[in-house]
């Protein structure tokens, strides 16, 4: 068990590492010591008190209370020491095994940095500490022998609290706003101002308190906790919408000396209903024209509310049930027309306006100076008004059928000015069905009405004054004629597609339901019967607008239908009842179970349907499109030839047909001879591969066919054409060069050669070129020499 021992004395000591002998008092220790004096009389008279109360045990030889060596638990260190008072002696470590041969160690949180221990047992700080980032350090102290470094007690934990002084100024965190009624009631909280001091928060120097600097006059503030309140009901936002107080936080309060800080409090005035809406002016005079549309708006009156928007509720109350007022967007008063106004019968209106307001506090700030009635003077202005109808629509209901009145009704107008000009009425469109009488507005019918085609026509009649200017007023009212019903069309047959007959019905079978229907209202019950008897079925009427088909006999086949075509009687219940004879075809199926159909037989269809027409027109146009393009395009390919120079003959003769194997004789067209004769004087040429020489050179026949006849033509031609040049002619190739394979084109200088070529390797190559040997040979030179 550990107790705090504190030696203080008058004067506190300051030990120096380097000079331990230097002493010197802090005024922080003097204010402590005596603190800890007045502490430590409390301590000693509790002490004494409970001492009274302990009773003597007596000696025990089994129990035995063991003596502390360790006389401390705690030391104080104040923050923020100068660097000039430092080190600072801040207790002595105490225990009662220490002497001259021992030594005290620190460890723990700061130990060297922050905290020494001298061998006597002294602890210094070593730099300034702040209670604010680390209020306490627990430490642990031992001793050991100088000598042997042996531990002689156990370690004795103890804990150093940093003192806090008035470093730190109070921080508002935050910036406040708030709002608050006018005329809010003495008392009223606005809003809570709150500032943090990171001092001791135990003490004073961590303490905050509050106090306004300004707008004593409207608001107090708590000193305490912060609260601004309204001091009285005064507040007016006309006045003053805003208030910005200045709020000073200090710390240690009651004290001088303390730190201080301040902020600025927006507090904004928020509006109530506490001013009547008021007119501006007493009278009001407007001029109205007499055409003036009903609901429309004729002025405006304006109205005066020093209120926000959102708090200007005015109503208002007319007194002429003409006129009425209402709120507009920018809550005005906006005057209305009720009724139609007419100059001819009142030309001046004279009424008075009071304007209210709901939720207004009572009484009001503007109740000496506002004005909530107001007179309205209104002067009518005559205008030319158009003419007038009697009804602004008219309603005619005509029955459909034969005419048996043609007027159906009249329409009317008047004009209302005083002159009162004549009246001439005309139907606007061309699709109504009626006519209209200029000068009495009588409507007569142009011709029957069907209400199965149309059953409702609209039509507009205008009325036109006639004035004595050019033109006049016009005015339009609608005519609508519903067209009634008769029953004027005859019924016809539904759902005989559900009407067939399965290969194993039998006698008595169902084998459909028919039905009617009719374009007339109300034209039912439709009541059916056999226009003409038939041996394979029977029909009966269930008396609720169908009927049934049944079998009077089976066995009917798919391969064979006698009697196909019922006809079958239908009347309405119309009046009068109309009639109709309709055909029923009835087809034979082979069916599965439950008459599911496999295969119909349809009836025989005589004609083509419509559709069918369709596609074989299509098919027709197709086929005709494709043979005029396929004309064209072969009179397109003719031209192209045409254009060419060239006859249809002349690209026929230049078809070479090779009715031998090896070329023959009359394939002249195709290879040039001085090709062939070039090569064999270069050498290139030799009896090897025949293919190779047989593609690249040839020498035309030495007959006299085709080839001779047409070599003699163009000898012929060039010898009477005096503008050629003569074939003898010497002509230069500026691109022939030297290794052309074709050598000279001149005659001149190829004659000398061209018979002197030897063509007999030529019959070592097979009987495929045993002609061509001989015709090109030694014997066929001759023959050469004659062209």
């Amino acid at each position: 068990m550990f107790t705090l021992i504190i030696r203080m004395e008058n004067k506190i000591e300051k030990t120096q590492l380097e000079d331990p002998g230097q002493k010197m008092i802090h005024p922080v220790w003097r204010q402590m010591a005596w603190t800890l004096l007045w502490a430590g009389f409390l301590v000693l008279q509790l002490t004494f008190s409970v001492a009274a109360d302990v009773k003597v045990v007596p000696k025990n030889p089994v129990l035995h209370r063991q003596k502390r060596d360790w006389d401390f638990n705690m030391l104080l260190a104040y923050e923020n020491l100068r660097d000039d008072d430092l080190p600072w002696k801040i207790g002595q470590l105490v225990n009662n095994r220490s002497s001259g041969n021992t030594e005290f160690k620190l460890h723990g949180e700061g130990v060297d940095q922050l905290f020494f221990v001298n061998e006597n047992g002294e602890v210094f700080v070593m730099a300034s500490l702040d209670r604010e980032k680390k209020s306490e350090y627990h430490l642990i102290a031992e001793i050991r022998d100088a000598k042997t470094k042996e531990k002689l007690d156990r370690d004795a934990p103890f804990t150093v609290k940093v003192q806090d002084i008035n470093d730190n100024a109070p921080v508002f965190s935050e910036t406040f706003a708030g709002a608050i009624n006018e005329r809010s009631p003495k008392g009223t909280a606005v809003l809570t101002v709150h500032a943090t001091d990171a001092d001791d928060p135990t003490s004073p120097n961590g303490k905050v308190e509050y106090r306004l600097l300004n707008g004593t006059q409207y608001f107090s503030i708590n000193r305490i906790n912060g609260q601004i309140n309204v001091l009285d009901n005064k507040l007016d936002r006309e006045i003053q919408s805003q208030y910005k107080l200045i709020v000073q936080a200090s710390d240690l309060p009651g004290l001088p000396g303390g730190n201080t800080t301040t902020t600025i409090v927006t507090i904004n005035i928020t509006d109530i209903n506490d001013n009547m809406a008021t007119f501006k002016e007493p009278k009001y005079h407007f001029n109205v024209n007499e055409t003036e549309k009903t609901q429309s708006t004729i002025n405006t009156l304006l109205v005066e509310d020093r209120d926000e928007k959102s708090n200007k509720n005015p109503k208002f109350e007319v007194d002429n049930d003409v006129f009425y007022m209402e709120t507009d967007k920018e809550k005005n008063g906006a005057l209305k027309l009720r009724k139609s106004l007419d100059y001819e019968t009142t030309a001046f209106y004279s009424f008075k306006v009071v304007v209210t307001e709901d939720g207004l506090v009572q009484p009001p700030d503007n109740k000496a100076s506002m004005l909530t009635t107001a007179v309205v003077l209104i002067t009518v202005l005559d205008v030319d008004e158009p003419p007038v109808f009697g009804k602004t629509e008219y309603i005619f209901n005509i029955p459909e059928g034969p005419i048996t009145k043609k007027t159906i009704g009249t329409v009317s107008a008047r004009d209302p000015d005083k002159a009162s000009y004549r009246i001439k009425y005309s139907i606007q469109g061309i699709n109504c069905p009626v006519d209209i009488d200029e000068n009495t507005g009588d409507l007569v019918l142009k011709g029957e009405l069907d209400r199965e085609e149309t059953e409702l026509h609209v039509c507009n009649v205008i009325a036109q004054e006639i004035s004595p200017g050019s033109g006049g007023q016009t005015a339009t009212a609608m005519v609508k004629i519903v067209v009634q019903d008769i029953n004027d069309n005859k019924p016809e047959l539904v759902k005989e597609s559900d009407v067939y007959i399965c290969e194993n019905d039998q006698k008595g079978t169902i084998i459909g339901t028919i039905g009617a229907s009719d374009r007339d209202l109300n034209s039912g019950p439709f009541r059916f019967h056999l226009a003409k008897k038939s041996s394979n079925f029977s029909l009966f009427d269930h008396l609720n607008s169908t009927a049934s088909i049944v079998l009077t006999h089976g066995g009917f086949r798919t391969e064979n239908l006698d009697d196909s075509v019922l006809e079958i009687e239908i009347s309405d219940g119309g009046l009068p009842p109309q009639k109709s004879i309709n055909q029923l075809r009835i087809r034979v199926c082979t069916c599965q179970t439950d008459r599911r159909t496999e295969y119909c037989r349809s009836y025989a269809q005589t004609g083509v349907s419509v559709s069918a027409l369709i596609a074989i027109l299509l098919c027709i146009v197709t086929i005709l499109v494709i043979v005029i393009l396929f004309v064209l395009r072969k009179r397109y390919q003719k031209e192209t030839l045409v254009a060419l120079g060239k006859s249809s003959g002349e690209i026929h003769e230049q078809l070479v047909t090779y009715d031998e194997e090896g070329g023959g004789e009359m394939d002249t067209n195709g290879y040039d001879v001085s090709i062939l004769s070039s090569a064999f004087n270069s050498g290139s040429m030799r009896p090897t591969p025949a293919p190779a020489v047989y593609a690249v050179a040839k020498k035309p026949s030495a007959c006299k066919g085709d080839m001779a006849m047409m070599i003699e033509v163009k000898k012929d031609e060039a010898d009477h054409d005096r503008d050629g040049v003569p074939y003898d002619t010497l002509h230069i190739y500026g691109y022939e060069g030297s290794e052309s394979l074709a050598g000279s084109l001149s005659s001149l200088d190829s004659s000398s050669t061209g018979s002197n070529l030897d063509y007999d390797f030529l019959s070592d190559w097979g009987p495929r070129f045993r002609t061509l040997a001989q015709l090109y040979g030694v014997d066929g030179s001759d023959s050469d020499s004659s062209y």
